[in-house]
């Protein structure tokens, strides 16, 4: 598609929500029966409506009322308590009711395919499915697609959670707002709004993007690839007639034919594109009220470790500006154990996303990180046990966000003292104790998963035990030890956890050079 038939076409797009207000008031989608609002905070309701239109919003005992202007129109409630089912009133020269309302939380959950990953395919499938039936859990599903420009609106409803809503939903999601539902006690909505083999980047705004020097030079490759989009099509076309010719002649000498060339990818509309997946399923969603995001995603980023470290940091705070919600928790799911290639130390750019997640962890405020190193699958990049996944999320969101009293997180590697051939680990999160397990769950004092190194930076197996809150590591051959990893694999055997039932993070303790680094 010619670079101006995409901007017609995105144009078209997003303007065709807006069209409907020259015959009728009309709320967003988001605003549909069955759905939740967010307690405790103000509420914006909007939608669209033809200009100078007085739009009245009235519910829960509350009347908002705006004009429209340039086709849209928006009023702000005041904070709710939890309630419901609610009617919500929506009225201008024609009025729309929407029914079954809930007031309670609300969260977002994002990511690539492993957050996509549906109930149907997961561990446990039968089973959630049955008992899935939950009036006070309620699912909003964002149509995939990428855009080149900020979309206004997207093709959806609320759903309630039933057997036949829930096998094609998010099943970390799922997991995740079942928890929540069942620990407060009032109603949870989920959006999901999730795309596998995706970057972070696509989830990422255009401005976003800009505003950080290391990352602006994406929105410059982009901007060029939509720019040479019709050159590539022009080859792709004179590529295509060759290999007409070289078909029918090997057809003629009874050979096969050449393998036909493939065509370009349009990158206005590519999900790996980035902005691309910012422009059509986040922004459509903004000012929407919810307390959180949770997000399972890296996979696609991992050959770029280092770069992440930057990324996915400069995306939160992206998200958390845009909605002008400066420290919304934020909770993600370290990557999982996949592709055991050895169990000799050595570089691994899963292990380096890892350590990127982990970083943000400890560096952006009110964010959280579920450790999964238990649930991995060798041969699989979605592992199917989802539930443990989103049971994870829950415990940081009911601590985080909600200040219960939980532990939420696996032992946290917290410094590192040095002396001779020794070195201590001390760790924080210890949650009633420091222990190893076997891969039956029952304790054990061995610990694997320790490396160690000198000032040569060559990490060995080492031995590693547990005194009190630390873990105290030696290896043989090493005299001055200088440096500790754990679970530095792309498939992590490491088996420390703490006696809340959480494993610890991979880490390290040193700053040597990544082979993700830029040289």
């Amino acid at each position: 598609m010619h670079p101006l038939r995409a901007s017609l076409t995105a144009l078209v797009a997003s303007f065709t929500w807006l069209a409907v207000a020259q015959a009728a008031v009309e709320p967003h989608p988001l605003f549909t029966d069955g759905a939740v609002l967010q307690r405790d905070m103000p509420v914006p309701v909007w939608g669209t409506a033809q200009d100078g239109e007085k739009v009245t919003v009235k519910f829960n005992g509350q009347e908002k009322s705006a004009t429209a202007k340039d086709g849209r129109w928006e009023v702000t409630l005041d904070k709710m308590s939890a309630g419901g089912p609610f009617e919500l009133s929506i009225a201008g020269e024609n009025q729309v009711t929407v029914k079954d309302v809930m007031v309670g939380e609300v969260w977002i959950a994002s990511g690539q395919s492993n957050m996509q990953w549906p109930v149907s395919r997961s561990a446990g499938a039968e089973q959630a499915i049955a008992s899935a039936g939950n009036p006070y859990l309620r699912l909003f599903t964002v149509p995939r697609q990428a855009m080149p420009d900020p979309q206004l609106s997207v093709a959806t409803k609320w759903e309630p959670c039933n057997s036949q809503t829930l096998p094609d939903f998010s099943a970390v999601a799922y997991y995740f707002g079942r928890d929540l539902q069942k620990k407060l006690g009032v109603a949870v909505g989920l959006i999901n709004t999730s795309y596998g083999g995706t970057p972070a980047e696509a989830w990422t705004s255009r401005e976003g993007l800009l505003a950080s020097p290391t990352l602006k030079g994406m929105i410059a490759a982009r901007d060029a690839a939509i720019a040479n989009f019709p050159a590539a099509q022009e080859q792709y076309a004179k590529a295509v007639a060759a290999w007409e010719q070289a078909a029918a002649k090997a057809k003629d000498a009874g050979e096969n034919a050449p393998e036909k060339p493939k065509p370009p990818q349009d990158p206005s509309t590519s999900p790996h594109s980035p902005s691309g997946l910012y422009n059509a399923m986040i922004h459509p969603l903004v000012p929407y009220a919810f307390r959180g995001a949770i997000w399972y995603q890296g996979e696609s980023n991992a050959g770029r470790a280092y770069e992440y470290r930057t990324l996915f940091p400069a995306m939160i705070s992206d998200w958390r500006r845009i909605w002008h919600k400066e420290e919304f928790p934020f909770l993600f799911v370290q990557l999982a154990p996949f592709m055991k290639m050895t169990n000799e130390p050595g570089d691994s750019a899963w292990a380096e996303l890892r350590d990127a997640q982990l970083h943000t962890a400890r560096t952006l405020p009110n964010t959280a990180m579920a450790v999964i190193t238990d649930v991995g699958e060798e041969n699989d990049i979605h592992p199917q046990k989802k539930q443990p996944v989103g049971e994870r999320l829950a415990l940081a969101a009911l601590a985080l966000a909600y200040g219960q009293p939980v532990e939420y997180s696996g032992p946290d590697a917290n410094g590192a003292e040095f002396s001779g051939a020794k070195a201590v680990v001390k760790f924080k999160h210890v949650g009633g104790g420091l222990v190893g397990r076997d891969a039956q769950g029952n304790p054990t004092p061995e610990l694997t998963g320790f490396t160690l190194a000198g000032d040569d930076q060559k990490f060995v197996n080492a031995q590693a035990k547990i005194e009190g809150d630390t873990v105290v590591v030696t290896a043989a051959g090493v005299t001055k030890a200088a440096a500790v990893r754990y679970g530095w694999a792309n498939f992590p055997l490491g088996n420390l956890w703490n006696q809340a039932g959480l494993p610890a993070s991979p880490f390290r303790t040193d700053d040597f050079p990544l082979t993700t680094a830029p040289k």
